[in-house]
């Protein structure tokens, strides 16, 4: 009984360990917990504690001075004709970030930056591509790339037109970067804007039954 007394949390060292970190894989409290979380430690999105604190938690209050691209409008309308695309874009993003080793939420953020820039100076009329210094955003925006050209080259073949304008794909982008404006919880490792898009993505295909003899 002594010996259980004297454990102590695996980060401070000071007080007991009250929870599980699967991310650790070891103990620490609750303060530690909240200290942390996403700030140090690179939390899972099924961690009980994350989504318990996903719950109560609040974005940083953001100035409407700093919304990204409030030059270009998104209206109702945009977001209802465009809906197929605004969807596609995200579920892109949302592969993308999930797939790239060490994504958070600011490394879409400068992804997010960058394919609008690339998209804006396409939808005048001008060939120019931007992309980040930031080597994860990077990442990302070189698999945006090819999925939203490989998309736009079956559209085109099923249709026999290039319908899809890069006025469309600027809009879809600027709706997403302004969702995450919204939704980054501002923690260092933070990933609620990822975990977001994540929520759009088709669900997985149900498992296969044996086949009977």
């Amino acid at each position: 009984m002594k010996a259980m007394q004297r454990v102590k949390c695996h980060l401070c060292e000071a007080r007991p360990p009250r929870r599980a970190c699967p991310a650790l894989g070891r103990d620490i409290c609750a303060v530690c917990c909240g200290q942390h979380r996403e700030e140090t430690i690179d939390c899972p999105f099924d961690c009980p504690h994350l989504r318990e604190a996903r719950l109560h938690e609040k974005p940083p209050e953001r100035d409407p001075k700093t919304l990204p691209s409030n030059d270009i409008e998104v209206t109702e309308r945009f977001l209802a004709e465009n809906e197929p695309l605004v969807v596609l874009a995200g579920r892109i993003l949302a592969v993308a970030a999930l797939q790239t080793p060490g994504a958070v939420d600011s490394d879409v953020r400068d992804a997010l930056d960058s394919l609008t820039r690339t998209y804006r100076t396409a939808s005048s009329g001008l060939i120019y591509e931007s992309r980040p210094a930031n080597r994860i955003a990077d990442a990302i925006v070189e698999r945006f790339q090819k999925e939203m050209a490989d998309f736009r080259e079956r559209v085109a073949q099923q249709t026999g037109v290039h319908s899809v304008r890069d006025q469309d794909v600027l809009g879809s982008l600027v709706f997403w970067q302004r969702m995450e404006w919204q939704r980054n919880n501002g923690r260092r490792k933070g990933r609620a804007f990822i975990e977001s898009l994540a929520g759009i993505l088709p669900p997985p295909p149900p498992p296969q039954n044996p086949v009977l003899a």
